[in-house]
């Protein structure tokens, strides 16, 4: 009978120990998940790469500069969603700035499917002014077509060629 309550006291300790070590490490995990989230978001981060330097530069005198690069640039509707797209872009991001290199445009422009979230949260941070302007009700093209300069401010550092219409899909 004494085996067994030592038994019980030893599982005990053992679980809690287990318990207490699960918490610690999921607090840890989010910690620098949270951590790595808002890092990655920043402007600062996304200039660290040599071929961002002029939209870096021309996001930084924009009206949208107090923005993280992500708030325009990623899916906001969940966090999954934002982590999914992130690994993906971050994984192209990185084999273009190494295997890649030479395949990189002088000029760069969003992919269709950044061209649809970028639209996505145009839309949801001026949904308020868009209810308020009627003409606005754009049927074809998207807030991109007509509004490629704005999160990128002046155009001081964008070669001729960014100025050429691209080939949008932003709405169906």
């Amino acid at each position: 009978m004494k085996g067994l309550k030592k038994l019980r006291r030893l599982i005990d300790k053992r679980a809690l120990l287990f318990i207490l070590g699960g918490v610690f490490l999921g607090i840890a995990l989010f910690a620098g998940t949270a951590g790595s989230m808002k890092a990655t978001d920043s402007a600062e981060f996304c200039a660290s790469c040599h071929i961002m330097d002029t939209a870096y530069q021309s996001y930084s005198e924009s009206n949208h500069a107090t923005l993280s690069c992500n708030d325009c640039h990623a899916p906001r509707d969940s966090l999954t969603s934002k982590v999914a797209f992130k690994a993906k872009a971050g994984v192209s991001h990185m084999y273009m700035n190494t295997l890649g290199s030479e395949d990189v445009p002088d000029v760069i422009h969003a992919t269709d499917s950044s061209q649809e979230v970028i639209e996505a949260n145009c839309i949801s941070c001026h949904e308020a002014s868009l209810d308020n302007v009627e003409f606005h009700d754009v049927k074809e093209g998207g807030c991109i077509d007509c509004h490629r300069h704005v999160p990128h401010g002046n155009t001081r550092y964008k070669p001729a060629d960014w100025f050429e219409p691209g080939e949008y899909e932003a709405r169906s």
